[in-house]
């Protein structure tokens, strides 16, 4: 039992939390009801029991995300990661609507896909990382919005919805090839090419970091046009200790390969997520009009 809930890495879920916020924070129509199920939903409920299918079809015998000594998996894992998913399921469908389990269903039915040895997507380069820029980003940012407000899917299909969707999918384009970087040599023992094992140490990170700049300067065209350039700074100034945490890293990195590991991964994904979450936080705030500066 324990080692099922350490697979299922429910303390991982903060570092997906600032899709919710952005979504969240151009959401005209919560409530406490709908933050709090919402929220509890896909934060416990829907990503740990993707962490749990991965990991159960994995079985990665070396550090993942959000843990460092994985135990040997068993089928206690796969059928708790069915079931969270199922409960998952059926509450959204009680507690907002049938359009919001829907899209749980169609996120679950995608993260199994990008595990399962049947389909397996995660071992195609192009298609896995694609995949999880989509589904984790603009997917997952459409299905929060939906759950926040309880609204039809017919909602989504707004500009002011759209734009931010597809920003939350720019941003993981860049993104999750750097939380692949240490697993090259497992990825690769299990046929598992991905972007970064394609790309090398080194092409990652110059990757990540075209990726980031293009995706830094269509939010801050977001802000302008929809916002503020107030909106825009800060925004910058919350990512400025990613940016130095990355720039440092990348010169560890070149100087010894090695220091392209697990414990580096973990502290920019921390650092990233923790500096996203405090600024949508912000940012949600200034939306509505509950912190004025």
């Amino acid at each position: 039992m324990w080692s099922t809930f350490l697979h299922l890495r429910f303390l991982f879920s903060y570092f997906l939390m600032p899709v919710y916020l952005f979504a969240l924070a151009i959401s005209p129509n919560f409530t406490a009801s709908q933050l709090l199920w919402s929220f509890t939903i896909i934060h416990l409920l829907l990503y740990p029991a993707s962490n749990g299918y991965n990991s159960y079809f994995d079985k990665d015998e070396k550090s993942i995300g959000g843990l460092k000594n994985p135990p040997p998996v068993n089928k206690t894992l796969y059928f708790a990661s069915l079931v969270l998913d199922g409960i998952a399921i059926v509450l959204g469908w009680l507690f907002i609507n049938a359009w919001f389990a829907l899209l749980l269903l169609i996120y679950g039915l995608v993260s199994k896909a990008y595990s399962h040895p049947a389909i397996r997507l995660k071992k195609y380069p192009i298609g896995g990382w694609l995949t999880v820029a989509i589904f984790q980003g603009a997917f997952t940012f459409m299905m929060c919005y939906v759950g926040i407000n309880n609204f039809s899917v017919t909602s989504l299909l707004n500009a002011k919805v759209l734009i931010p969707a597809a920003l939350a999918t720019l941003m993981l384009l860049g993104t999750y090839p750097m939380t692949q970087i240490y697993q090259h040599q497992e990825d690769a023992k299990r046929g598992d090419i991905t972007l970064s094992l394609k790309l090398g140490l080194r092409g990652t990170f110059l990757f990540v970091l075209i990726t980031f700049i293009v995706a830094t300067t269509a939010y801050l065209l977001y802000f302008h046009f929809y916002f503020s350039d107030h909106s825009g700074v800060a925004f910058l100034i919350a990512l400025s200790p990613v940016v130095l945490f990355f720039l440092y890293w990348f010169y560890k990195v070149y100087r010894n390969p090695a220091a392209a590991n697990h414990s580096y991964t973990m502290w920019l994904n921390f650092l990233s997520a923790t500096c996203l979450n405090a600024f949508f936080i912000w940012f949600f705030l200034q939306t509505t009009h509950l912190l004025q500066l």
